[in-house]
């Protein structure tokens, strides 16, 4: 923390900052209708929050993927938002995203880690840490035989295996549609959740599934209804290992057979300057495989992560578009102002300030396909740790941050901290 205060009060030089952040920087987004000498005073009458780190715009998101037992990363990245007093009032989440968002979502402040904790803690327990030999072979070696073991025991309080395989299971039933049983973790979340708190409370959740007879992909939000330990269970519900769920008479597969971040949920409802944390549990870019265990691990990386980078883009080009469309309309004369297909566009080109924090998960050297279903005790607090340590990361650049609310900036910021970088990069 005293790094942060320095940095935010000036007295730390910013070439020390982060070992990698990419910033995709756009200049002050104005109001629509008025020219740009005018903006300042719109921006310094906006209502701003204060953070223990950094300002804090009107809404600050969380956005959680799809990950299966990589999810301790973002358990790690809600503990360290809570530790610097980032409040979070939306979470959005796909699949193990929607079963942290709704513990998050379903519990006051104070009880979050706790619950998150106990979650993580109850799901790893059949898989205790234990002493190894520190050697990536001998850790590639414990890592592959625990997804074994996941895959022939089930997880605690998540879900275990058929007694009937499914081939032999009654058409059309659940059991024949399922290698796995979830009814554990219906009892898993009502213990963790207070579904009251989390429809009526002051966090709003939307958690993404897929309808399996129309194909068509939607979010549940608790914006516009109630939700239910049924919503979160379809989020996660990732065939052919987990079953669909049946919702008001239609079934529900894990929403990340379409869209594995629910980003552009957030940002096609933004409706005040925000601030998003965007946590992905798979990155975009890597190493090409030399093994065939290589190929499974890329391949799910490629899968899972590609559209983040292309929503966040896509949400910066569209800006900076709408940035262009303003400056044309301040160049007109006030009669045409006032024209209907002018104050049309006007309002189309409107933007509120947004900036997106984007932490990305890098996988260990011991890590493969199989990363997303090891449930482990000693892996989960691993990966528990590098969310921690991402959110460090973050705050070590709280003066940019900081800087873009405060003048009403947007951008989008990459914090890789595994990256070899030393120097922050600019991607304009």
């Amino acid at each position: 923390m005293c790094e942060v205060r320095a940095l935010l009060q000036g007295r730390a030089d910013l070439s020390d900052a982060a070992p990698c952040l990419i910033v995709i920087k756009l200049s002050l987004i104005r109001a629509a209708k008025r020219p740009i000498w005018n903006a300042m005073a719109d921006i310094d009458s906006a209502p701003r929050r204060a953070g223990n780190a950094m300002p804090l715009p009107n809404h600050v998101a969380l956005v959680l993927q799809g990950g299966g037992a990589l999810g301790s990363y973002q358990a790690g990245v809600i503990e360290g938002l809570a530790e610097v007093g980032i409040e979070i009032d939306w979470v959005a989440g796909i699949s193990i995203g929607a079963i942290n968002s709704a513990i998050v979502a379903g519990n006051p402040p104070a009880r979050r880690v706790e619950r998150l904790r106990a979650f993580w803690d109850k799901v790893t327990s059949a898989l205790p840490s234990f002493p190894i030999f520190p050697n990536d072979h001998v850790r590639e070696w414990v890592h592959d035989w625990s997804a074994g073991y996941v895959l022939a025991a089930g997880v605690p309080g998540f879900f275990t295996p058929r007694p009937v395989p499914p081939q032999f299971a009654l058409p059309g039933s659940s059991a024949a549609l399922s290698y796995y049983d979830t009814s554990p973790l219906v009892e898993t979340l009502n213990e963790l959740v207070d579904w009251e708190l989390l429809n009526t409370g002051p966090v709003r959740l939307s958690v993404g599934a897929v309808n399996v007879e129309n194909g068509n992909f939607r979010y549940f939000d608790t914006s516009i209804e109630r939700i239910d330990a049924r919503h979160i269970m379809a989020s996660g519900a990732l065939p052919p290992g987990l079953p669909p769920v049946e919702i008001d008479g239609s079934l529900w597969w894990d929403g990340g057979l379409v869209s594995n971040t629910p980003l552009s949920h957030v940002l096609e409802n933004q409706s005040e300057a925000m601030l998003a944390f965007q946590v992905d549990l798979f990155p975009a870019a890597n190493t090409p495989p030399k093994t065939m265990a290589d190929v499974e691990s890329r391949e799910k990386e490629i899968r899972y992560s590609s559209r983040t980078r292309l929503i966040s883009d896509q949400a910066m080009r569209k800006r900076r578009e709408h940035e262009a469309i303003r400056r044309v309309l301040d160049k007109l004369p006030e009669a045409l102002r006032q024209d209907a297909d002018v104050a049309k566009l006007a309002a189309i080109a409107e933007d509120k300030p947004l900036n997106i924090v984007q932490l990305i998960h890098r996988a260990n050297a011991w890590e493969g396909g199989s990363r997303d279903y090891e449930f482990s005790a000693r892996t989960m607090a691993e990966h528990w740790a590098a969310g921690r340590k991402a959110i460090d990361e973050a705050m070590s650049n709280a003066q940019i941050i900081a800087e873009n609310i405060l003048t009403g900036t947007s951008a989008a910021f990459d914090i890789c901290p595994y990256r070899a970088a030393h120097q922050p990069i600019v991607r304009k």
